[in-house]
């Protein structure tokens, strides 16, 4: 039985490929919307062309009866007659002029014409019009038609003279040139363009069938003969560029696929790749044992926790390449995993220097069966990190709780004997418990004041660092500890400057920062001593206080590789000194030298809280001390004129020994002249 046209079409459709059916869908997609676009465009042309016409004509309509109303309305029919015909005649666009009467009538026309003569002629050529006509004298009737030799624009404008009604002009307008020669090229542009997109996908097919379908279809063949098993299947076909290195690396691939059946190791070498890419990617340390103990596969972390950069460790012995400590910790676990007494363990231990702290997790690799030992698998952790922050927050935890307790404790003592024995206390011992208590109390509001002004330096707040005089707030924090230094007998002295520059800084910050360093300096000077305070630019002078010996003199300079302008400012006290253990601790957290060498008390969150304020401020706080010749303290401030980015960077590269040269000129000099005693 013969198949019917639309069995043959549905077969020949069929025997095309997936590819060459969405291509051709595709490309009758992309012409079909290219025709649609095309037709719009044209369309938008055809429209504004008719528009342009009818203004055209409805402005050329306007103009015409403007000049020949006065005419008709002294029935000069020679001159109008003259005028309409100079008209016609210098514009092409006009295709007839024609004069009515009020009745329609037509008595004049350009260029069919009539003379008194003929008046059958002019009766029979009658204007059908609308009635509202003649009152729409700036508002003329525009229509169109469709003549033998195309498209007229007809207008007919009704002329008024002095509110007399004299009958209708109207005018025939041939349609714009150029706007159809426009539109023709348009419609031309469309075909052509339809075809052109025919024309490429086919060449565009067939270029395709002659470079990239056949080579791909060998492709495919090829990789079909490796599937089942056939690695001796090559493709040989002379085709250059990248799809040839593509062929040529599938003939290298099946080469070496050839080489791995042959020796029956396919399975296990992608098995290893797979491990050790896995093992690799760890974020923990991870090492492969094999069922003796010795080391088959380590990834980087571990190479890293345990310094085995750059070492080949196959085959090595575990235990041997570890430090002693961890490898006496390992031992007995790892013997008992290789024994089979257990399946896993876990190791926490802590070894090196500084202390590291590390989680081996062990964990056997057994076969299908589970009976034979092919393995063991070791996780490492660092908790390093962990156990930091866990023993910080537990000294904080319990520095703050015994601090508070102290207070509370003598507070609940001292209230309570009041309480009970009110009766039994004389006047003296009564105020002797309240001024007790009401001490505590004091220490207790500071402490928890401390403690609040730490978390807020800690915290995300973004701090306001403007413009501020600086002598004023050291004459203020001097003028608070004159009474007490008087008591105590220390001289309380400054060097700054009348004229010093401004600094960026927040007022109050900088006020707590005097008011905690004098404050401590004060403290621990004893009677006969001094304090002082200096404020100066640097680094356009080199001068500190304290005549104390520097141990490294050949690492401190007051020059600096790029130095940026700025202001130091130092408090100096003749106290007892900071011994060089309490150096390292004395910015720690409830640290208090105090506890040591002194029997002045204190929450020891002073420093602390200084040392956040100063980095607030893009720089560091530095210090020298002496036992028995006493300390310094200083730190940068930026200018208010410098950029603050470049200062706090210049902040953090200034270090400590940056004022060598006034070391040794500290108290075994006099005070230079603008110095004044407070």
């Amino acid at each position: 039985m013969p198949l019917s046209w639309q069995q043959r079409l549905g077969l020949w459709w069929a025997e095309f490929s997936l590819q060459t059916k969405l291509l051709a869908v595709a490309t009758l997609v992309v012409s079909l919307m290219m025709t649609s676009i095309t037709f719009i465009a044209l369309n938008g042309i055809q429209r504004d062309a008719r528009m342009s016409d009818t203004r055209f004509a409805r402005d050329l309509g306007l103009l015409l009866a403007a000049n020949v109303t006065p005419l008709v309305a002294e029935a000069n029919d020679r001159e109008l007659a003259a005028v309409a015909e100079r008209f016609w005649r210098s514009s092409r666009s006009l295709r007839y002029i024609f004069f009515a009467d009020p009745d329609g009538v037509i008595y004049l026309g350009i260029p069919i014409g009539g003379s008194n003569g003929s008046s059958e002629l002019l009766l029979s050529r009658r204007l059908e019009l609308p009635a509202d006509l003649q009152r729409r004298s700036q508002n003329p009737l525009i229509r169109q038609h469709l003549s033998p030799d195309g498209q007229v624009t007809d207008v007919f404008v009704p002329m008024v003279s002095e509110g007399r009604y004299l009958g209708v002009l109207a005018l025939g307008i041939n349609p714009n040139e150029a706007v159809l020669a426009s539109a023709a090229l348009t419609r031309e542009v469309t075909v052509a363009v339809f075809i052109s997109i025919w024309v490429l996908v086919i060449l565009g097919a067939v270029f395709n069938a002659l470079t990239i379908t056949r080579p791909v279809k060998e492709l495919l063949r090829g990789e079909r003969a490796i599937a089942g098993g056939d690695f001796q299947a090559r493709i040989a076909l002379p085709v250059g560029g990248e799809l040839g290195e593509l062929l040529n690396g599938f003939n290298d691939m099946a080469s070496q696929l050839e080489v791995y059946d042959a020796a029956n190791i396919e399975e296990l070498t992608a098995a290893q790749v797979k491990q050790q890419t896995l093992i690799a990617s760890m974020a923990d340390g991870a090492a492969l044992l094999d069922g003796d103990g010795q080391i088959v596969l380590v990834n980087p972390t571990a190479r890293r926790l345990f310094r085995w950069e750059g070492r080949n460790l196959e085959g090595s012995d575990l235990c041997s390449e570890l430090p002693d400590l961890l490898a006496m910790e390992l031992q007995a676990p790892l013997d008992g995993l290789l024994a089979g007494e257990r399946d896993s363990c876990d190791v926490r231990c802590t070894f090196g220097e500084p202390p590291r702290t590390l989680r081996i997790v062990l964990q056997s690799v057994r076969d299908a069966s589970g009976e034979s030992l092919k393995g063991i698998a070791m996780t490492i952790q660092d908790l390093t990190r962990e156990v930091e922050l866990n023993a910080a927050q537990s000294r904080f935890i319990s520095n703050v709780s015994h601090e508070l307790r102290t207070p509370l404790f003598n507070i609940k003592s001292y209230v309570e004997t009041l309480h009970d024995m009110r009766d039994q206390l004389s006047e003296e011992e009564t105020q002797e418990f309240l001024g007790i208590a009401n001490a505590e109390t004091d220490r207790l509001t500071r402490l928890v004041n401390d403690v609040l002004d730490l978390s807020r330096l800690e915290s995300d707040r973004t701090w306001v660092l403007e413009p501020i005089e600086l002598r004023p707030a050291i004459e203020q924090t001097l003028r608070n500890y004159r009474l007490n230094a008087d008591e105590k007998g220390v001289t309380l002295a400054m060097d700054v400057d009348a004229q010093l520059p401004r600094v960026r800084g927040n007022w109050d910050l900088l006020l707590q920062v005097f008011d905690n360093l004098v404050g401590n300096g004060l403290k621990f000077t004893q009677p006969g001593g001094c304090l002082r305070l200096r404020a100066y630019p640097w680094p356009d002078s080199c001068h500190i206080d304290l005549s104390i010996p520097v141990h490294d003199k050949d690492s401190l300079s007051c020059g600096l590789s790029s130095p940026l302008p700025r202001l130091r400012v130092e408090i100096a006290d003749t106290g007892a000194g900071i011994s060089r253990e309490d150096q390292a601790r004395i910015f720690d957290r409830f640290y208090r030298v105090e506890n040591a060498v002194h029997t002045e008390v204190g929450t020891g969150l002073g420093l602390s809280i200084v040392r956040g304020i100063i980095e607030k401020h893009g720089s560091r706080i530095h210090m020298v001390s002496e036992l028995g010749v006493g300390t310094t303290f200083w730190f940068d401030l930026p200018l208010e004129q410098a950029d603050s980015d470049e200062l706090a960077i210049a902040g953090e590269r200034s270090n400590a020994a940056a004022a060598t040269s006034t070391f040794s000129a500290a108290f075994s000099q006099p005070s230079p002249p603008a110095a004044s005693a407070v």
